[in-house]
This record gives structure tokens, C-alpha cells and sequence, in this order.
């Protein structure tokens, strides 16, 4: 099964406002396992960039003025998704709203939200209550975020890769099939504890040597307390 885990920065928070993508970071997942394959683009918004956006992605206007804009990105882009793999993100509404109104923006058609798993719905449904951002998911299941000094859609993509695969029952699920062997040999004992020959039943009753024995040994106690009224 091929799934791709992306992310995307932008200038803020609503492509209907102005804003624009200003970097796309995928990684592919086969079997839910990186396979070593990315995809990552900056994109040059032609516009300004907030402080507010700046301060989280460290992007300024100055690096993205010499990238290629959307449109001669969009291509290669979308022949790393493919037309069926299943993508991932977290908070997806956000990432697949701007993605959409820049393919629309460009004459593509857009992404169906059906493709879509979204890791954010999946934290919360798993852990009520608990915070759901990428850093906090990382802390729980100890995924590395010390190269993770600002937001970067390559590098977020990466650990949302390993926060999936927890998500999804972490790498013990590869140990499911073991469990099975084991619950069928412990089966297969059982049954053969089943059909095994019958033992004859051994006697419990004491001897008369061990009854003289036992009343020899109660002479010889002190006072016992079974003897007081």
C-alpha cells in the first residue's frame, strides 16, 4: 500500500485572503515504511511574507525570490502523489485548502478529500482530551524533534511519517503474526494435552507406618493448643 505523508508552509492562515504556499514536503510510505523517497519544493509566493509566518518557517521573501512558482512545480508534484495513493497530514483541512486553491489557481483539477487521512482527527479520536499538535505526539511516542528548531515541510513530513506508524499500532503490528504462531502452538498443546492417555489416580490416604509416625511426632509437642479447652 502506497501513502504519501505530506505537509506545506505558507505566508498565513487562508489562501482567500492573499496568502500562498511556500513550501511542500512529501515522503512515501509503502507498507506504512518510508521507502527513502521525497519530494520537497520551495515555492515563491510573489508576495511579502508576514513576521507572524516567518517567526514559524524562517522563510523570508529574500530566499523565495529566486524560486519557482507554483505553476512550474505543480507537475512534478503531482506525479510524486500519483493519482491513487493514499495521502497523510496532519490538520489536513489546512494543508489540502491551500494545495487546492493553488491547483485550481493553475487550471488542475483538485484533490479529493476521500484520499485524505487526517492524523490530527486520528490523535484525538485515539487519545481524548490529550493535546494533539505534532511536537506533543512526538514527546509521546519519543520520536527525535531536535532538528526540529523551526516548521519545515520536509522535515515535518518525516517525523509525521513515524507518528503514523504509531498511530497505526507502531511497529509492534509487524509482531501480530508472531502472536498468531504462538496463540496456534498454545492450541496445539492444549489439544494434545487433551487427547493424552489418562494417568491412573494416585492414593492420598496415609499408611498405618505414617499414621504410627505422626502420632509418635504429636507426643513429643509441648502443650499443643488443639489440646486446651
Amino acid at each position: 500500500m502506497r501513502e504519501i505523508v505530506f505537509d506545506t508552509e505558507t505566508t498565513g492562515i487562508d489562501p482567500l485572503e492573499g496568502h500562498r504556499l511556500v513550501e511542500i514536503g512529501c515522503v512515501e510510505l509503502v507498507n506504512l515504511l518510508p521507502t527513502g523517497r521525497v519530494y520537497q519544493a520551495y515555492i515563491n509566493p510573489e508576495r511579502d511574507m508576514p513576521v507572524e509566518a516567518f517567526r514559524v518557517h524562517g522563510l523570508s521573501s529574500e530566499f523565495l525570490s529566486d524560486k519557482p512558482v507554483f505553476s512550474q512545480v505543480v507537475e512534478g508534484f503531482l506525479e510524486f502523489l500519483g493519482e491513487d495513493s493514499r495521502l497523510v497530514a496532519h490538520n489536513a483541512d489546512f494543508d489540502m485548502r491551500f494545495i487546492n486553491w493553488e491547483l485550481e489557481n493553475v487550471g488542475f483539477a483538485p484533490l479529493t478529500s476521500s484520499r485524505v487521512v487526517d492524523t490530527l482527527a486520528m490523535a484525538r479520536r485515539k487519545f481524548p482530551g490529550m493535546r494533539a499538535s505534532l511536537d506533543n505526539l512526538c514527546r509521546r511516542f519519543n520520536v527525535d524533534l531536535s532538528a526540529r528548531t523551526k516548521h519545515g515541510a520536509l522535515l515535518d513530513s518525516e517525523l509525521l511519517a513515524e507518528v503514523y506508524l504509531e498511530l497505526k499500532g507502531g511497529r509492534q503490528k509487524g509482531l501480530e503474526l508472531t502472536g498468531i504462531e504462538n496463540q496456534k502452538q498454545a492450541e496445539a498443546t492444549d489439544m494434545q494435552l487433551a487427547t493424552a492417555a489418562a494417568r491412573p489416580v494416585r492414593p492420598h490416604q496415609a499408611t498405618d507406618i505414617e499414621k504410627a509416625a505422626h502420632a509418635a511426632f504429636l507426643e513429643k509437642l509441648k502443650d499443643p493448643i488443639w489440646t486446651r479447652s
